[in-house]
């Protein structure tokens, strides 16, 4: 198999990794997490550069590209640690060109592509611990309108979106619904999360909604996928920088006279993060080589994939905390920003031993070893 990225893949590697090493660095990061962990100046310079539109057909304003293009430009992002959530638009752009009707395509993809709109999936619920199938949302049908109640956490930017994907309960059924933030009956409270990013609080109570589908739990898990796929690529990119920096470090501090790098028993933990690395590296090509399998398929992939990454980037993360000493944990030093955003990654869309659930949950009967 050729794993040799293409002329244009390459290229557009490295425009994102000219835009983060250039207009991205560790203050500005710093700066954009005080004041809130979302820039709308970021997110248009992300926008000039065609990122938004990645999955969108480019009849329909994007530029039709595929997965490996999103985990190229989704590493990228990983190691400038980047606050702003790109993958949404990457859900957004995939879950309503494969699963929404004309008139909503039309609506949404080209603002999508151009940046000018932010849409979020927002299926969070509180006691679902992970599951797709928990939903205590529901919408009602009242003279040809669709209104939604109930409350999604975690919502990324829900504060700042001009709309979600909201999945609810339509008869014992989940369907999948875009709702517009302005809309009558939707409130976002707004907060910051632990690895200096956005999220929200969203109520809907009776608020306006627009179905995508009534089959809501495959779009739902569609939409989920396109994420882990992101986070899978996004994980790499910071452990790669996370690596790189505890290297750095041990060249050059010293202990008894001598660099921490002459340490044997240090240099085989180092070993064991470039190890961990790279096994996450082939499982987020394996996720973003699959997002386009039939739907068993590539669940079943994806869940594989968490579980590596899960283990490689708390593995990675602790290491080079351990590595770095008190150092590592400082607001004023990046490790300890690596650290947060590899904690709240492993998290996401469930984390190692939910993953290693769904594993278990899709073997067959030969466990995978033969199949």
């Amino acid at each position: 198999m050729d794993f040799d990225f293409s002329d244009e893949q390459e290229q557009l590697r490295d425009a994102v990794r000219k835009w983060v090493g250039r207009a991205y660095n560790f203050e500005r990061r710093r700066a954009i997490a005080r004041d809130g962990g979302f820039s709308g100046e970021a997110w248009g310079e992300l926008a000039e550069l065609g990122l938004m539109g990645l999955y969108i057909p480019e009849d329909e304003g994007g530029l039709g590209m595929g997965p490996i293009e999103g985990m190229v430009v989704m590493e990228e992002l990983g190691r400038g640690i980047v606050l702003e959530p790109l993958a949404q638009s990457l859900i957004a752009g995939g879950v309503l060109a494969g699963h929404g009707p004309g008139e909503l395509r039309q609506a949404w993809l080209p603002g999508i592509a151009s940046g000018e709109r932010i849409v979020v999936l927002a299926h969070v619920e509180r006691q679902a611990r992970y599951r797709l199938e928990v939903c205590a949302a529901s919408a009602t049908q009242t003279g040809g309108h669709w209104e939604i109640t109930g409350l999604k956490s975690l919502v990324p930017v829900g504060d700042q979106a001009d709309a979600f994907l909201v999945p609810a309960q339509v008869q014992g059924k989940i369907a999948l619904f875009l709702v517009e933030r302005n809309a009558n009956g939707v409130t976002a409270q707004g907060y910051g999360t632990v690895d200096g990013s956005r999220a929200a609080e969203v109520s809907f109570k009776s608020a306006p909604a627009q179905l995508l589908t009534t089959e809501g739990l495959n779009a739902l898990a569609h939409a989920v996928d396109i994420g882990l796929a992101a986070l899978c690529a996004e994980a790499v990119g910071v452990m790669d920088q996370t690596l790189a920096a505890t290297v750095d470090y041990m060249n050059t501090r010293k202990q008894f006279g001598v660099t921490l790098a002459t340490f044997q028993a240090l240099r085989h933990r180092v070993a064991d993060m470039k190890m961990q690395l790279e096994l996450a590296r082939s499982m987020s090509y394996y996720a973003s080589l699959k997002l386009n399998a039939p739907a068993d398929e590539r669940r079943r992939a994806m869940a594989r994939a968490k579980v590596q990454l899960g283990q490689s980037m708390r593995f990675i993360g602790q290491q080079a905390v351990q590595l770095h000493g008190g150092i590592g944990v400082t607001e004023e030093f990046i490790v300890s920003h690596y650290f947060k955003k590899l904690t709240q990654l492993e998290l996401s869309y469930g984390d190692t031993l939910h993953a290693l659930g769904e594993v278990s949950a899709r073997m067959q009967d030969t466990a995978g070893v033969f199949a």
